[in-house]
């Protein structure tokens, strides 16, 4: 029988923050697209809807908000321990 040893054990790469943040993300993707649908312009018949401030400038920006949270989710890593907190620690004379 083969044993693992503790140095065989891996951590996760993402963790609940990093799902929770891709989860926010892909929500905010889907408010844009659901922002920008709405009733086209057919042939016969002209639409003005589609050139207002919500499906031109708004549900894009949304959009790309949800897009660079989605790269932000998956860069995102946590600090280990106090690595950077170097102030709080006495130093020794």
């Amino acid at each position: 029988m083969k044993t693992t040893s503790n140095k065989d054990v891996t951590t996760p790469m993402f963790t609940r923050k990093n799902y929770l943040l891709l989860i926010f993300s892909c929500l905010l993707i889907i408010l844009g697209l659901f922002l920008m649908s709405g009733n086209g312009s057919t042939s016969s018949h002209f639409e003005p809807e589609i050139f207002s401030f919500r499906r031109i400038v708004l549900a894009p920006i949304v959009c790309l908000i949800g897009y660079l949270s989605v790269i932000v989710s998956i860069l995102y890593a946590e600090k280990k321990g106090n690595v950077g907190n170097d102030f709080n620690e006495k130093k020794p004379n």
